[in-house]
């Protein structure tokens, strides 16, 4: 695993956590600002696997 791919998993599973906060909470502006940091760490963990996967087939 490469650290983009390692902090973008990260950023998801925190993100996913203010998600369920906020819904627990009904602070909905949690539960959006959580939405959109797991989206970021699943963009940024995807770019983490293309760049392993260019890596790979060199």
């Amino acid at each position: 695993m490469n650290k983009d791919q390692v902090k973008g998993r990260i950023e998801e599973v925190k993100g996913k956590v203010k998600e369920v906060a906020g819904k627990i909470t009904d602070d909905k502006n949690l539960e959006v600002k959580g939405n959109i940091q797991k989206n970021s760490g699943k963009a940024q963990a995807g770019f983490g696997d293309l760049k392993n996967d260019l890596k790979k087939g060199s």
